[in-house]
């Protein structure tokens, strides 16, 4: 379904700006691993119970901020986006922690983020006809090997858990649900020329997620302690606000504009952004293996990201 009218559609960001974009979201998301990390001390939440809370207060904040968000122009985004968004959203999630119960912290991490730009550059290439060249393909390898690098030299793998065929076809389903998003934004503006409101987008997916989350929390226990309810509530709030509602926004703005398996790659800068606040908010120690990640997998966004602006440079207008 498509709607009749492009001019009538949100107008496409710059690249430069939509990479920004991405870079600021993933920054945000690598905060919520603090965030969550603190709730589970202090919340008594489970991982799915505490997704829950957060897919109802990241749609609680873009309702409440809808007057002042929604965009004059833009189409309401059309019901089977809605639900590809939200569905693919909730697999995204839930898998991965589903994937750190069963495997472990360090292998539903590699896994997860380093099969996501695989899927989506075979999504984008069979979609969209987007192709990475050389320079882009050794980019996305640099940075799977600075994940890796960064995530199991950074102690992570002393966390537990084992390579369980069930943990590792978690943290697939969860690369596939990260992969059905970046596709299905960017293939929805190649093939119009515009965007949804990403406001708009956002707020229905984590209603979505929220939806299909409810009774999976409910099982696990939704109503978080008593004990340290002040704290909890002010970390609910956080994570609901910066990492959520403002990063998914962020996201689905910036996913439209460049392409499928750049934004991808330029996400991985959230496992970065999780080290360095796990060092400065848990005390969790940064090893020359941690720092020697962080290096590879920086030189390798900022080569795609050039990479991208190069493409956009050189297409016709």
């Amino acid at each position: 379904m498509s709607y009749p009218s492009v001019p009538s559609a949100l107008p496409a960001l710059p690249a430069r700006r939509g990479l920004l974009y991405v870079a600021l979201a993933a920054t945000a998301w690598g905060t919520a691993g603090a965030a969550a990390a603190l709730l589970f001390q202090r919340s008594g939440l489970g991982p799915l119970a505490l997704t829950f809370w957060r897919s109802v207060g990241g749609a609680a904040v873009l309702l409440a901020l809808r007057p002042f968000t929604a965009a004059r122009r833009a189409p309401r985004p059309a019901v089977h986006r809605i639900l590809l968004n939200g569905l693919g959203l909730t697999l995204f999630q839930a898998a991965y922690f589903l994937a750190v119960r069963d495997a472990g912290l360090a292998v539903a991490t590699v896994v997860t983020l380093g099969s996501a730009p695989v899927l989506v550059a075979l999504g984008g290439r069979l979609l969209m006809a987007e192709r990475l060249g050389r320079a882009g393909l050794a980019a996305v390898a640099g940075a799977v090997l600075g994940l890796g690098v960064l995530v199991l030299g950074g102690g992570a793998a002393d966390s537990g858990g084992g390579s369980e065929p069930a943990g590792l076809a978690w943290a697939l389903a969860s690369a596939a649900g990260y992969a059905a998003i970046t596709v299905a934004t960017r293939h929805r503006a190649a093939r119009t020329g515009a965007a949804d409101d990403p406001a708009a987008t956002t707020l229905w997916s984590f209603g979505v997620c929220a939806v299909c989350l409810c009774p999976f929390a409910l099982t696990e226990g939704v109503l978080p302690s008593t004990g340290a309810l002040p704290s909890t509530l002010l970390l609910l709030g956080y994570l609901a606000t910066v990492p959520t509602a403002l990063a998914y926004a962020l996201y689905f703005a910036g996913a439209a504009v460049v392409r499928a398996a750049t934004a991808s790659v330029v996400a991985l800068i959230e496992p970065l952004s999780a080290t360095v606040f796990a060092a400065a908010v848990l005390d969790e120690p940064l090893t020359p293996a941690a720092l020697l990640g962080t290096a590879v997998l920086l030189l390798s966004v900022s080569a795609l990201a050039r990479s991208e602006l190069r493409v956009r440079a050189d297409a016709p207008s």
